[in-house]
């Protein structure tokens, strides 16, 4: 019986799809690391070197935004987002400031926990309530942003003599590294992973498959704000208070930083763990490398946005992608 040209060409079409599929995939992966390189070449070279010299001045930068960033790729790979982790900053920086005086282990741990239940009041709303992340994430950064600059009205929080003296880069890669680590181990090597990237590729079929969806989409917002809440703890040894702008902005920070390191806005199964080390390192050369450069906030914003948008419009999967969570 002869074969049905039809059949043949259809066969041949779809070979082709998944050979452009593959190589988009490919490109994909590679862009950010590729990015990264030729960012920072580009600025050591406009700098005349300083981007090489300075290098320990960089680094110091992206400890917080990296350890926060986890948090938020955890919410972003089940479909969701989160406005408030720069209110999360500010107000666990506030109470690891004013608890140091006390006791710095107990700092430590009470910042933890002001992350962790901010967190799960965005949890309950999103998943009890049914409003979406994104609007309860906003109305909760207004809300604790109003609170913070209540609470440092007369004056900045400090935090203790021995909260300073333990500023140290060797402590802050190591709690870096540890954090990411452990991450790393749990989205790559547990269930824990596969759960979130199920929900984000279809929660109604996750749930189908037997995941608890609304008690993973809870846990995730608390573990978020309790990483955040860490994250404060190397933000006060690092500048020793905290003032009405502790935390502002970095939830743009860690979206753009997630963005730039090929993160899917959608989530699910093209999520990887690399799209936070490569989105913070890239995001910080970057505003290194233009504040270095001399350029004012307005210049260095309008940039930011272009470059942004530009990789917003290379990893937005416009085949799967669908209304945030």
């Amino acid at each position: 019986m002869a074969e049905n040209p039809n059949n043949s060409a259809a066969a041949v079409s779809r070979d082709d799809e998944l050979k452009r599929l593959s190589v988009m995939s490919t490109v994909r992966a590679v862009l950010p690391v590729v990015g990264l390189v030729i960012v920072f070449i580009v600025f050591n070279v406009l700098t005349g070197g300083r981007m090489v010299s300075n290098m320990s001045l960089v680094l110091s930068q992206v400890y917080v935004t990296l350890i926060a960033s986890m948090g938020v790729f955890f919410i972003m790979t089940m479909g969701g987002l989160d406005f408030s982790q720069g209110s999360i900053l500010g107000l666990a920086s506030i109470v690891v400031c004013a608890v140091s005086n006390i006791s710095v282990p107990l700092a430590i741990v009470c910042g933890i926990l002001t992350g962790a239940i901010i967190g799960g009041i965005n949890g309950y709303f999103y998943v009890n309530r049914k409003i979406k992340s994104f609007i309860v994430t906003i109305c909760t950064m207004f809300l604790f942003r109003g609170l913070i600059k209540y609470l440092t009205t007369d004056s900045p929080v400090a935090a203790s003599a021995k909260m300073l003296m333990m500023d140290s880069t060797v402590l802050k890669v190591i709690i870096t590294v540890v954090v990411l680590a452990i991450g790393f181990v749990a989205f790559n090597f547990t269930k824990f992973g596969i759960h979130l990237k199920a929900i984000g590729a279809g929660e109604k079929a996750a749930m189908f498959a037997g995941i608890r969806t609304d008690r993973m989409k809870f846990l995730i917002y608390v573990l978020a704000g309790a990483i955040t809440g860490l994250a404060a703890f190397v933000n006060v040894i690092k500048v020793g208070s905290a003032t009405s702008n502790s935390g502002n902005q970095l939830e743009t920070q860690i979206l753009i930083a997630l963005v730039l390191g090929g993160m899917p806005i959608s989530g699910g199964a093209k999520v990887r763990f690399m799209n936070i080390i490569v989105g913070g390192m890239l995001y910080i050369v970057l505003s290194s490398g233009l504040t270095m450069m001399g350029f004012d906030t307005q210049t260095m914003q309008l940039i930011q946005g272009i470059v942004f948008l530009v990789f917003v419009a290379v990893f937005a999967d416009r085949e799967s992608l669908q209304v945030i969570k």
